[in-house]
């Protein structure tokens, strides 16, 4: 996918990371790789986030190094890119060279990536006292496969284990967490692309259609619109299955009198959107339905205003499940007199709500996270409450995509309908 973002950014993004590099250091990153699929096929490459958004280079065997205070001003910045293979153009298409790699990279250094090692070592061993590197960290994250980043970490302490080491995605993850100009341009439009899909949906959901169909419509305007596709697996949940957090097999009848929720989102020059919304299969919300999904609307449009400088992740949260469970008493869930009684380490609306409000997103639909850190302009955060009641089939869950500013929060999913007389208009 060719992204035509200016390599200003990329060049302001390696310039802020190697102001935060203490002197006698070097950072080294690589590239993603092709993942196995099956046979001989691979499943579409996607760059690893942290290189993309220090090089804007979107291919693999590929590496940098960023050594800022290296007495030889070449070495300073060095991309490594996979030579030219006539037959691998052939059969693959034309391979990025040297030119192009300065371009979108901004870049003056380029290299085959047969040179990294050597390159490395020449660095490395001439007042090089610290290596910072690379690997994806994030809380939640757990994963049995080996990554090319681990691998690499590995390699390269077996190499220099007399020399210490950093780790540059404490960095990376707090200036990831504050959007340029550029990349918030980009994520709005990749919200607006998913802001068509969802409209496409309005028009053509109805009941006995299958959930896949539907997944089928959004696809298609993902790709119309130029996105390279789903920014993760996405949740088009009818009936008893949007009680399911994650559910993804989208492979369900519709039926008539059901909700239907969705939680999609586009990926667009390799930056995130995340929408959620629920609407009626059959176009009108029945009165239970109404009383749910105004329960969750009044709760969203409360902690919306808690979007400014100086929110947290947590506070955010707290504030939900506090007034949720003042809205799950009046669906009659529970009663004031259960909560007065129950276990405070397993509250009663957990049975009814169990993850959180808000997470950052970016160059990955879970960005770089701290539920604490106190928000700050040019912070993209989802606000998403939501209520499930497993027992009645019913499953909402409502999604905005929040920019913070000086002043109030910017909906970069502004205008796109969420009432419940909007909805069902839409649908008519």
């Amino acid at each position: 996918m060719k992204t035509n973002i200016p390599n200003s950014l990329f060049i302001r993004n390696r310039a802020n990371l190697m102001a935060c590099l203490p002197e006698k250091s070097v950072a080294v990153f690589t590239a993603n790789e092709p993942m196995p699929r099956n046979g001989d096929q691979f499943y579409p490459f996607r760059q690893q986030s942290d290189f993309f958004y220090l090089t804007g280079i979107d291919a693999e065997n590929a590496f940098l190094i960023l050594s800022p205070n290296n007495p030889t001003e070449q070495y300073r910045e060095v991309l490594f890119i996979e030579p030219y293979d006539e037959v691998k153009a052939t059969w693959q298409g034309e391979m990025m060279d040297n030119k192009q790699a300065k371009e979108i990279s901004g870049i003056e250094t380029v290299k085959s990536s047969d040179e990294f090692y050597a390159v490395l070592n020449d660095i490395a061993l001439t007042g090089c006292d610290t290596i910072f590197m690379n690997t994806y960290e994030y809380p939640k994250y757990e994963c049995n496969v080996e990554t090319i980043q681990q691998r690499f970490v590995k390699k390269i302490k077996e190499l220099y284990p007399l020399h210490q080491f950093g780790r540059t995605a404490p960095i990376l993850n707090e200036l990831r967490m504050i959007k340029s100009k550029e990349e918030f341009d980009i994520t709005q439009d990749a919200c607006n692309i998913t802001a068509k899909a969802f409209r496409r949906c309005l028009e053509t959901v109805k009941p006995n259609r299958y959930e896949y169909q539907i997944q089928a419509e959004i696809e298609y305007i993902f790709k119309l619109n130029n996105a390279s596709g789903h920014a993760y697996a996405p949740i088009v949940a009818g009936g008893k299955n949007g009680c399911c957090l994650h559910y993804s097999k989208n492979d369900d009848i519709l039926n008539d009198g059901d909700l239907l929720l969705f939680d999609i989102g586009c990926e667009y020059k390799n930056y995130s959107s995340d929408l959620s919304r629920t609407i009626p299969v059959n176009g009108k919300f029945t009165e239970r339905q109404k009383e749910c999904y105004s329960a969750v609307l009044r709760v969203m449009k409360e902690i919306t205003k808690l979007y400014k400088v100086g929110g947290t992740i947590n506070e955010i949260n707290q504030t939900t499940y506090r007034l949720m469970e003042q809205e799950m008493i009046k669906l009659g869930l529970f009663t004031a007199e259960d909560v007065a009684k129950q276990d405070p380490d397993h509250p009663l609306y957990r049975k009814y709500l169990m993850h959180g409000m808000s997470h950052h997103i970016g160059l990955d639909v879970h960005d770089s996270v701290d539920k604490y850190k106190p928000f700050q302009p040019g912070m993209i955060l989802t606000c998403e409450p939501g209520i499930y009641i497993r027992e009645e089939g019913i499953g909402i869950r409502i999604e905005n995509d929040l920019l913070i500013t000086e002043g109030e929060p910017v909906n970069l999913f502004e205008g796109l309908p969420i009432e419940i007389e909007e909805i069902e208009a839409a649908m008519r």
